[in-house]
């Protein structure tokens, strides 16, 4: 098996999926020719040709719109949008078409489409191109929201978007598109959507983290392990829909629950896992739900993003307020 990154894993599904299946292919600013902005489908262009790797104007609703329209013809496209920043144009669609067309059309069509977006912060970009939104999108019925955290779950994870029959919006931590390598197998198989990863057992508090925040998590559970506090990490991999048994039934078994993302606080999605765990696990808890989060502001500009992103120091000190209640 070969050592990726996660640039270098999501290629791998893409050039994988569009050798299976003539009927994928890609559109978005700069995929072609250029390979992307942060080279994710560089030498795809070369491989499949113009006709099925597609650069387009840069229009993010037109780039949906396209794809929705390609979709219900009976093709499978992956579009990308640059930034999670700049999908606001694009939300008409997504929100009026896109996810409604199944329940518009009694099933008579779908859109079988995937919708890219590199997201969240730690690459000191300028303004719009930091955005941790997913909580926007989540709250949208008939869309599915993907988020990996290693590189083969990206290329297992994206496989199945590309082959769900309905849309699938596949959100990509820039932050760690090169920081994590690990083996993944060609041809591996797709991994299913909706189902939940253990990415450390414990027994003394989970942590339910996704995206760039699981290496953090996992920072701060090596910590907490240095003082003989346990923590079970939970990776939701799929925020809609959300795997809430397996939080709840870790939270059950460890009696305490942080969750750590990098939205902002207020109606993030943190404060659904809390509530969900608060109606459902209520007895077992030994302590209230807390989250660690971003602040409800804009993304600093890159000088002071680290003082608005999760940190290890930040999920430790929680998580030490959590363990003393």
């Amino acid at each position: 098996m070969a050592s990726l990154n996660l640039v270098e894993a999501i290629n791998l599904a893409l050039r994988e999926e569009m050798a299976r299946d003539g009927d994928i292919l890609l559109l978005g600013e700069d995929v072609g020719r250029e390979g992307g902005v942060f080279r994710v489908t560089e030498g795809l262009q070369q491989s499949f040709g113009e006709e099925r790797v597609m650069d387009t104007p840069l229009a993010e609703s037109g780039i949906v719109g396209v794809a929705l329209g390609l979709a219900i013809y009976g093709l499978r496209p992956v579009a990308e949008i640059q930034f999670m920043g700049f999908l606001p144009p694009a939300l008409d669609q997504i929100i009026s078409h896109v996810s409604r067309i199944r329940n518009r059309t009694r099933g008579v069509y779908t859109a079988p489409l995937v919708i890219r977006v590199p997201y969240g912060g730690g690459i000191h970009a300028p303004e719009h191109h930091s955005e941790s939104t997913e909580a926007l999108l989540v709250h949208i019925p008939g869309l599915k929201v993907v988020v990996p955290s290693t590189p083969a779950d990206a290329c297992g994870l994206l496989k199945s978007a590309i082959r769900d029959p309905d849309p699938v919006v596949f959100l990509e931590p820039k932050r760690i598109y090169r920081a994590i390598k690990e083996e993944v197998a060609a041809d591996m198989e797709p991994l299913p959507l909706g189902r939940a990863r253990t990415v450390r057992q414990g027994r003394d508090l989970t942590l339910v983290a996704w995206g760039a925040m699981v290496r953090e998590a996992q920072q701060a559970a090596e910590l907490l392990a240095e003082d003989g506090v346990e923590a079970e990490i939970i990776d939701p991999r799929t925020l809609s829909p959300l795997d809430s048994e397996a939080i709840l039934t870790s939270v059950q078994r460890t009696g305490r629950c942080l969750v750590v993302h990098e939205a902002a606080r207020t109606a993030g999605l943190g404060a659904e896992i809390a509530a969900q765990v608060s109606e459902e696990a209520l007895l077992y808890l030994k302590a209230p739900v807390a989250r660690v989060s971003g602040f409800d502001t804009v993304m600093p500009l890159p000088k002071a993003e680290h003082l608005y992103l999760p940190t290890p120091e930040r999920i430790l000190r929680a998580a030490r307020r959590i363990l003393n209640f």
